[in-house]
């Protein structure tokens, strides 16, 4: 006879960090204070110390699938009771959403909360995905967005406003679209709701949508059909200025947001820090690129030498069948040593860089990992590793005399119109730092990048970049003059 799983309490949770020992008992008591025992079969969620997420049962009810949050921190009581009120107003509010079947104390602190288990149910994100690169406004995009802008107007009609609004908190149950995460739900009492907090609930789903690709994925234009949805279900129109403040707002936030993660321990970023060495990688990775960050050098060893130079050495790697770039940042010697202690590394540099370009959907290599050895506050050399492109260099793939194919061309207009839109200078725009992947252009060698506050200093520096970009071919060659006339000015 197989044992139960262990029965644990909140402090032991808390303690298990990301990976709490699925399946486990916990114990509760009902609201008249009976004793109660939940089961966790699988989880689908962990906040380390503050929240559990799985689909579990209660004792006596094990055919019957629950969607469990577990509240763990034990300051825990005021989000157990948001989340419940925030469910019960999208109920009230006619906006679809897995109602509460329980709410129940834990045994030794914390809190549990049941709702509906919708079985099969996925994302509006995971529906999305497979049209995300379609042109803006496709109808397919529109018939499966609509939905969600329409339930963003119900909410706010009945004075609901919802502070995490994502893609992946819209849930598709047998052809029904449901907004979850209750916490996130403030009632700002009855009536609509006001345009300020309503623009900002707008422009956290518009954000959602591409905008980098110069005329092909820059949703910009066609959010009306959708905006047209949430005008159905809300009575009160938005103004245009409003809209556009929030989303631009939004863009900023969310950019600054995403940046901070991958500098910190995250459920997107995995950093650890040792007395000498500070280490961040994308979480997903984290398995599959141990063995190289435990020694990059012994891999390097045995790779394809890239480059070989004084400041740096780049190597290609095979890392599980795949294909990766690994770049060290040497130190040349003591001065140049001493130059680089008290600042970020380049490697440093390139890894926020590259996950700037990837928010904006600008082709680059993905980072994957960054190492830095430290001592206290002082840094020393530093290793980057991305994925790699196996295509050719603009230096190499274009010949001077005759302008660029019509793929290539429309690649080049829209990475320098989505460059020049965002501000961003990438400060060695040499052609062999542009390689054509066969459909896109992508950027690397993003030590000098910069995202540029003011216009004024974006257009000096943009102009550096023209002026070293165009002295790679001659000036009198076709694809110079191409190249001219065609790049922002």
């Amino acid at each position: 006879m197989n044992s139960p799983p262990p029965l644990l309490d909140a402090a032991a949770l808390a303690a298990a960090g990301r990976t709490p020992p699925a399946p486990f008992r916990i114990a509760s008591l009902d609201e008249a204070g009976n004793a109660r025992e939940l089961t966790l079969l699988r989880l689908l969620r962990v906040l380390p110390g503050k929240r559990i997420v799985g689909e579990g049962h209660e004792t006596g009810a094990e055919n019957t699938r629950r969607l469990v949050k577990l509240f763990i921190d034990p300051h825990s009581g005021r989000r157990w009771r948001q989340e419940h009120q925030g469910i019960l107003a999208l109920t009230a509010a006619g906006v679809p959403t897995p109602p509460v079947i329980a709410a129940h104390a834990l045994r030794g602190g914390g809190h549990a909360l049941l709702t509906a288990f919708l079985d099969g149910a996925t994302t509006l994100l995971d529906a999305w995905r497979p049209l995300a690169a379609r042109p803006p406004g496709d109808p397919a995009a529109i018939a499966l967005l609509a939905p969600a802008f329409a339930l963003l107007g119900r909410a706010h009609s009945a004075g609901l406003s919802h502070n995490d609004l994502h893609f992946g908190n819209f849930l598709l149950h047998e052809g029904v679209l449901h907004l979850i995460d209750g916490d996130a739900v403030h009632n700002h009492g009855s009536g609509p709701l006001e345009e300020k907090h309503a623009a900002r609930d707008l422009a956290m789903l518009l954000a959602q949508l591409p905008r980098a690709w110069g005329g092909n994925l820059n949703w910009d234009g066609p959010f009306a059909p959708l905006l047209d949805a949430y005008c159905a279900a809300s009575p009160r129109p938005l103004s245009a200025a409003a809209t556009g403040r929030a989303l631009t707002a939004e863009r900023a936030w969310r950019l600054t947001d995403y940046l901070s993660k991958t500098g910190r321990d995250c459920s997107l970023f995995k950093v650890t820090q040792s007395p000498g060495r500070f280490t961040a990688l994308v979480r997903a990775e984290a398995d599959t690129l141990e063995p190289l960050l435990t020694d990059p050098d012994r891999w390097m060893d045995a790779g394809e030498p890239l480059k070989r130079g004084n400041t740096c050495t780049v190597t290609r790697v095979e890392n599980g069948g795949r294909a990766l770039v690994v770049k060290r940042y040497n130190l040349k010697n003591l001065r140049h040593a001493l130059s680089r202690f008290w600042r970020p590394s380049r490697a440093w540099h390139s890894w926020r860089e590259g996950h700037r370009l990837r928010l904006f959907g600008i082709p680059t290599p993905a980072p994957l990992a960054l190492i830095e050895e430290r001592r206290g506050p002082l840094r020393g050399r530093a290793w980057l590793v991305t994925e790699h492109c196996p295509g050719p260099s603009l230096l190499a793939h274009l010949p001077p005399d005759a302008p660029p194919p019509q793929a290539e061309a429309t690649a080049l207009r829209e990475l320098f119109t989505a460059l020049h839109r965002e501000r961003i200078s990438h400060g060695d725009l040499t052609a062999t730092n542009l390689l054509w992947n066969g459909s896109a252009i992508e950027l690397i060698d993003l030590d000098a990048m910069r995202q540029h506050r003011s216009a004024a200093a974006h257009a000096r520096a943009w102009q550096r970049d023209r002026r070293r970009l165009l002295r790679n071919w001659p000036e009198e060659s076709p694809l110079h003059r191409w190249l001219d006339e065609n790049l922002p000015r």
